[in-house]
């Protein structure tokens, strides 16, 4: 396997895509060389980052864009690692699972936190049995503030947008699937013209092996990004909180790096190590059902006394 620099072309240099140049910025093995942006005022904010810049193109990277992206880009036969979730319903993955395997280009999907060495660890010991018969993995997502009206009336949704990440740490932490699930949230939110987005969301559901789990969203946390999961075994119990607001959002860029190393020799012939087409198009699908089941709060309801 080569040594050299993997190079990579990011499409989107918006919120995540510049977390994403962030968080490479430091990298030996890996760097992002070229970019692919639209809008004037971001081009000019990365300008200086010593990479090409391109605007003359018809997509770009929010979440109702990926199956484009990924059609277009899967035709030109390069490696792809596509931002969670990979589009905003499981008909649009399906699309993107078909230009995938039809030019059988190497293809991750980034749900960085499979590259979180505390919640590798966690998988390992509940894999290994060391908490008995797990009943419950309670998942939690509170960011400190909410994304932009204009991203979050084309995000599909606190579900679809951060609700994916839940269902997939959760898949990939107990080897189960998602059954059946219920959800509740707070009225939409009232920040502009934001769709049918509402600022907080929980899901409660069953899991294939007889586990319960619990999600819990939100867009409004004043001490900063956290998330947390909490996992409730016969022989242990363990709270892991691996995005902690203390210590900003490091551990999110140490996994991006992690991330990106593992796709480099993913698409040099090595196993992949990352989330699948096939485990994002099961996280999207039950986000799709834990959106179907919200009920909402009436907006006139007011505190109670």
């Amino acid at each position: 396997m080569s040594d050299a620099l993997f190079r990579l072309g990011l499409i989107g240099a918006g919120r995540m895509g510049r977390t994403h140049l962030r968080a490479l910025e430091g990298s030996t093995s890996v760097a992002v060389t070229a970019v692919v942006e639209p809008v004037a005022t971001t081009r000019d904010a990365i300008a200086g980052m010593g990479m090409a810049v391109f605007e003359d193109v018809s997509i770009t990277a929010p979440s109702d864009r990926h199956v484009e992206i990924v059609t277009q880009v899967a035709a030109a036969g390069l490696p792809i690692l596509c931002e969670k979730p990979c589009g905003r319903s499981t008909a649009e993955i399906v699309v993107a699972e078909h230009a995938v395997e039809r030019d059988g280009i190497p293809f991750q999907v980034a749900y960085w936190r499979r590259y979180v060495p505390a919640l590798q660890e966690l998988r390992q010991r509940i894999e290994a049995g060391e908490l008995g018969e797990v009943h419950l993995l309670a998942s939690f997502q509170w960011d400190e503030h909410p994304p932009s009206p204009a991203f979050r009336a084309h995000s599909g949704g606190i579900f679809i947008d951060m609700g994916v990440h839940e269902f997939d740490q959760i898949r990939w932490l107990s080897g189960q699937e998602f059954g059946d699930l219920d959800a509740v949230s707070s009225p939409v939110g009232e920040a502009g013209d934001i769709g049918d987005d509402v600022d907080s969301a929980q899901a409660l559901g069953t899991l294939s092996g007889g586990t319960s789990a619990f999600v819990s969203l939100g867009r409004f946390f004043p001490g900063g990004d956290m998330a947390r999961i909490e996992v409730f075994g016969t022989a242990d119990a363990v709270r892991c909180d691996f995005l902690d607001p203390k210590d900003g959002d490091r551990a999110q860029l140490e996994a991006l790096v992690r991330q990106a190393e593992g796709f480099a020799a993913f698409a040099r012939g090595g196993a992949r190590t990352g989330a699948s087409i096939r485990d994002a198009a099961a996280a999207l699908a039950a986000a799709e059902r834990a959106a179907s089941a919200i009920a909402l709060v009436p907006a006139a309801a007011g505190p109670r006394s």
